[in-house]
């Protein structure tokens, strides 16, 4: 009778696991050459690389081969379908993650993590966007599937059914395997901890780091590490809640006597620069995507004209940098002021989803009527949910336009130009109540659709970004032109800023240059044709915003309020990207990783940074800052003072 190895199956899956994450890998590298080889050591990302998809195949195989060392053969071949399936479910899982490495890397500069996991409860959009700007993707996505896919269940029998083993020779064997197992998925028999993607850290460039991973691994770690996404501490290093808002508040600006509550840490009375007996309105035209890069004003590419003539009539920040990479933290930074978090932005989770602190909470207590416009659906993101718990009264989106009436409907809603229409019109219905509302366009998104007719294409082909940039600004010139004929415009504060920019990418552990964004103030006694060019962040803007309204207000929100700020204060941004925390004073930068130590940055310029030895004051002011922002949503201390 012909000798078989008990764990044949288990051989044969890790072999073909690791044809594919080292072709992979191999592809990988040479589409994004240019760049990884600049980084010293690249190589390593194949060691490293071998070591991670052994770690991760060494996990799946404990179930399989538990059950081919201990049942006898007449029960094996009873079940020897559902090995078969086990292995080709997982390897056919492996090779999905990595046909959609490339086009996600593309994207978001690094392998698919969280983000992909996100967007999967958002069928609509993102099978449109799919459909729309990934088909050629797709299509070999699927050919290549669907032969792996035919070929492994015509070799299913061969590759992965149980062979005949006596039985005392598997428990003779099953120790050593049982040891090479163990061992595969720990990596290592002196660290008192597993190996886990902190490991793959060598470099400065993300990247670079994220090719020595492989994405199956990357989305497996994310949906485990969900368990700890509030937890700072256990990311970052542990602080005292007091000492790290004490170092909060060093930033705030704000004096001691300012501070109101003791039960709610942040909260301060903030005064205004004059007070109204009618405060003004207020209104954010949130912008997607709107890098500083495309902004012709900031020294970008000249796609802005709208926007630049704006600046003539206001306030333009050209030192700002947003704090995240997704819209949703964009939100969180311009509407609640919160800080950037190692969770969730604040929006998506549970604690934050009624009695949380926003502009719109704190404006409605004042008397103000609240609305959030929006040309797709406000479920979008869990937006709804939140605006609706924390102070929104009045929720427009895709539902409440005339479709008879509009300019163009794509597939992320609306066009901008039906919302500036919309929103107009709203806001005229409001007469002489005060209002404060937050619109949010969507036209500057992939697949990048507007209607025909209204701009001078940038790109010859028109679905591409710069052409979409350019609709976005000529819907901002257009919501403007339609205001200045309202009698509500002398009355209203506007902002204009962007959520993010577009694809945030380089070879820094957080790519500085992609985080600064344009904010733009015009009001009846913001100062106009200024140009505020000290370092700062997004989550200062709200607290600028509520010094010209026109009354002293009370409010949790830590960022600076900016009009207030000495000349020899030192600026300073919070940009979060992904799991790395850049905190940044003038031109140093801490930068916070997951399960090691912060790392110190010299900024020569927003690409150029040399690594200096580390200034532990700032690490631990880099540290608090995240600290307090788990605490405080944790704690729920962020919200008004009687809210429960």
């Amino acid at each position: 009778m012909k000798k078989h190895i008990f764990i044949k199956p288990v051989i044969n899956f890790f072999f073909i696991g690791l044809l594919i994450t080292t072709i992979s890998r191999l592809v990988l590298f040479f589409i994004f050459m240019g760049r990884v080889t600049q980084t010293p050591d690249y190589w390593m990302i194949f060691p490293i690389g071998l070591r991670m998809d052994i770690i991760l195949l060494s996990y799946i195989s404990f179930l399989p081969t538990l059950l081919l060392a201990f049942l006898p053969d007449n029960y094996l071949q009873k079940i020897k379908k559902f090995f078969s399936f086990y292995f080709i479910t997982f390897l056919f899982l492996l090779l999905f993650m990595e046909l959609a490495s490339y086009d996600f890397i593309k994207e978001y500069d690094t392998r698919p993590n969280k983000l992909l996991i996100d967007y999967l409860i958002y069928p609509k959009e993102v099978v449109g966007t799919l459909l729309k700007s990934y088909m050629a993707s797709m299509l070999f996505s699927f050919f290549v599937l669907g032969i792996a896919l035919y070929y492994s269940i015509k070799k299913a029998a061969f590759w992965f059914y149980p062979k005949f083993v006596a039985y005392r020779t598997k428990l003779v064997m099953f120790p050593l395997v049982a040891f090479l197992l163990f061992f595969g998925a720990r990596s290592s028999l002196v660290s008192k901890r597993p190996i886990n993607a902190s490991n793959a850290i060598f470099s400065t460039d993300q990247l670079t780091n994220n090719l020595g991973l492989n994405s199956l691994y990357t989305v497996g770690f994310a949906l485990y590490s969900l368990k700890n996404e509030v937890s700072a501490d256990k990311m970052y290093g542990k602080m005292d809640a007091n000492e790290a808002i004490s170092r909060v508040k060093k930033y705030m600006n704000v004096p001691p006597a300012n501070f109101t509550d003791a039960d709610l840490p942040l909260m301060h009375l903030q005064k205004s620069n004059e007070k109204l007996a009618k405060p003004y309105n207020v209104v954010i035209f949130l912008q997607e995507s709107l890098g500083a890069e495309y902004v012709g004003s900031l020294g970008g590419l000249p796609l802005t004209s709208e926007f630049d003539k704006l600046t003539k009539d206001g306030m333009l920040f050209t030192n700002l940098y947003c704090t995240g990479t997704r819209s949703v933290r964009g939100i969180e930074a311009v509407v609640t002021g919160f800080l950037p978090s190692p969770s969730e932005s604040v929006v998506k989770l549970s604690n934050s989803q009624t009695g949380f602190y926003t502009l719109a909470e704190n404006l409605r207590e004042k008397g103000y009527q609240t609305s959030f416009i929006y040309g797709g659906m406000a479920n979008f993101d869990n937006m709804a949910a939140f605006f609706n718990g924390n102070g929104f009264s009045k929720i427009i989106d895709e539902k409440d336009y005339d479709a008879s009436k509009v300019a163009f409907k794509g597939t992320w809603g609306y066009s901008d130009e039906d919302l500036a229409t919309k929103a107009n019109s709203y806001f005229k219905s409001m007469g002489y109540k005060p209002f404060f509302s937050l619109m949010f366009s969507t036209s500057n998104h992939e697949p990048f659709e507007f209607p025909d007719g209204r701009i001078k294409l940038y790109d010859k082909k028109k679905n591409t970004v710069n052409n979409a940039m350019k609709y976005a600004d000529f819907s901002i010139g257009k919501f403007f032109e339609m205001a200045k004929k309202e009698a509500y415009f002398k009355n209203t504060i506007f902002l204009v800023i962007a959520d993010h920019n577009t694809r945030t990418y380089g070879k820094n552990l957080v790519p500085i240059n992609k985080f600064h964004i344009p904010a733009l103030l015009i009001g009846p006694n913001v100062p106009k044709g200024i140009a505020y060019k000290k370092l700062c962040s997004q989550i200062d803007i709200a607290p600028t915003l509520l010094n010209f309204i026109g009354m002293d207000i009370n409010n949790t929100m830590p960022g600076r309020n900016l009009m207030s700020l000495a000349a020899n204060v030192p600026g300073r941004a919070i940009m979060q990207f992904h799991d790395n925390n850049a905190f940044r004073v003038e031109n140093q930068v801490v930068v916070l990783q997951p399960n090691t130590k912060p790392l110190q940055f010299e900024m020569k310029n927003d690409t150029v940074l040399i690594p200096v030895k580390l200034n532990p004051e700032l690490a631990k002011d880099a540290l608090a800052h995240v600290t307090t922002a788990s605490y405080l949503y944790k704690e729920r201390k962020y919200r008004m003072k009687g809210q429960k």
